[in-house]
């Protein structure tokens, strides 16, 4: 059997052009002619063609590829084995690549200029996108919102490092409080919810007393910050929103 040029160029996605230039320069001679003059190729041209377009892709000069495909020595197999250690290692550094540019998207979106590992480092087990889609929807057309996102952009690595520290201190600091049989409405755990909120405006955006305690609540009506804040200590959450009311509430009486 046999094929036409237009059906060989279609078969390997090459240009017909392509395959006249390497006819022309003897690196793939069609095996046949048509009763017209046409190029004919059969089994054994196409068995070539995959040989020259592999050695291509990998980056193979044509004079190259010529001479390794016309070695007498050379064995099919041989070149079929070649072939495929060559392609493994491009696939390996391809997916390097890839991985890399899914690394460095990542960093762009958060504003950071950290490689992944310096992002985990940074946050541990925390993931600080995880939220970001939700973030967005809830509150993407407010100016708290937008100034946060300014600030980020900002941010070094090292600016991210301090905020982790505030928090981890703050956070080991609330879990003592309660342990010690600290009530949300006393002087200590008011003072300590009047710290976060400085965290927040000091950080991301100014934080209102109402905002502020719009956050408390949505710090146990939302699972997902309701475990964020219990995992520091069990029942956190729902101290942490009675000791923001309170603070609100003695700060703008």
């Amino acid at each position: 059997m046999s094929y036409s040029v237009g059906q060989v160029a279609g078969f390997a996605g090459v240009t017909v052009r392509t395959l006249h230039h390497y006819d022309d320069i003897g690196l793939l001679v069609p095996g046949g002619r048509s009763h017209a003059g046409h190029r004919r190729y059969d089994d054994a041209d196409l068995d070539r063609l995959q040989q020259i377009l592999f050695y291509r892709e990998l980056g193979f000069p044509l004079e190259e590829v010529a001479a390794l495909l016309d070695d007498p020595a050379a064995d099919p197999r041989a070149h079929l084995r070649r072939q495929h250690e060559l392609l493994t290692v491009r696939i390996e550094q391809l997916q390097k690549m890839a991985a890399a540019v899914e690394h460095a998207m990542e960093a762009r979106e958060m504003g950071i200029d950290l490689t992944p590992e310096e992002r985990f480092e940074v946050f541990g087990d925390k993931d600080p996108e995880q939220y970001a889609e939700e973030a967005e929807r809830r509150w993407g057309g407010t100016e708290a919102y937008a100034e946060s996102q300014r600030r980020a952009a900002r941010y070094t690595k090292d600016d991210w490092k301090r905020i982790q520290a505030e928090v981890d201190a703050w956070s080991e600091g609330y879990a003592g409080l309660m342990a010690a049989g600290e009530p949300p409405t006393g002087e200590a755990a008011m003072d300590m919810a009047e710290e976060h909120r400085q965290h927040i405006g000091k950080w991301f955006y100014a934080c209102s007393y109402e905002t502020h305690r719009s956050l408390g609540e949505m710090y146990v009506s939302d699972e997902r910050f309701k475990a964020f804040y219990d995992a520091m200590r069990p029942g956190l959450a729902e101290h942490l929103k009675e000791a923001i009311t309170a603070n609100a509430a003695r700060r703008t009486a």
